[in-house]
């Protein structure tokens, strides 16, 4: 049995101000400092072997600020843009609220919440999970296999990918979903990825 634990990046300045972000490389804010520093408490106590996140800094300070609060700062760590938020394309950089009074609350909500249909140059949901699974299967599921807990520090996106290969969900299903920053949750895993357990916050 493994331990699959996936925790969303704390509160970027961009979440703050209900910018899209996608792939820019922005901080975190005060409250996603604290939000990381809350969610390496809960992580001290769980056991961790090795630790995924992606290339983008908000996801490497919540990890780094979360395992030094947990005490688990010695763990091999790996980094890819696989596991990068969903490129958002030209809508990088908008205030969502502006946004959509330009293209309408219609077209945007398409483009924020369809699975098959991407914003003006950029990825839907769909093209997300295309880059997300290869990568999972291919340099973390082996961990998992092998009995290794692995932490996988990531995007909003990127880990509702994950979680929809766990949980076979719908592309209606997945849609519906929504994780929330800075608060871990885990999987109890076979080497076959059955779910022996699941424990979530929220």
């Amino acid at each position: 049995m493994s331990l699959l634990i996936l925790l969303r990046h704390g509160q970027s300045i961009w979440n703050l101000e209900n910018k899209f972000t996608g792939w820019v490389d922005v901080d975190l804010s005060e409250q996603g400092e604290n939000e990381a520093r809350s969610s390496g408490k809960l992580l001290s106590e769980l056991p961790i072997d090795v630790v995924f996140t992606s290339v983008l800094k908000r996801a490497k300070r919540t990890a780094s600020i979360a395992l030094e609060i947990a005490k688990k700062t010695d763990l091999p760590t790996f980094e890819n843009q696989a596991l990068n938020e969903r490129h958002y394309g030209d809508l990088q950089g908008l205030n969502k609220e502006e946004t959509a009074k330009i293209h309408g609350v219609e077209q945007v909500h398409i483009w924020r919440r369809s699975y098959d249909i991407p914003p003006p140059n950029g990825e839907s949901l769909e093209m997300t999970q295309d880059r997300v699974l290869p990568y999972f299967q291919t340099e973390i599921l082996p961990y998992i296999q092998q009995g290794k807990n692995v932490l996988v520090v990531a995007h909003g996106n990127s880990l509702r990918a994950l979680v929809a290969t766990i949980e076979h969900l719908s592309k209606e299903e997945i849609l519906n979903l929504n994780i929330p920053t800075g608060i871990p949750f885990y999987y109890e895993l076979a080497p076959d990825l059955t779910i022996i357990k699941k424990v979530s916050p929220f």
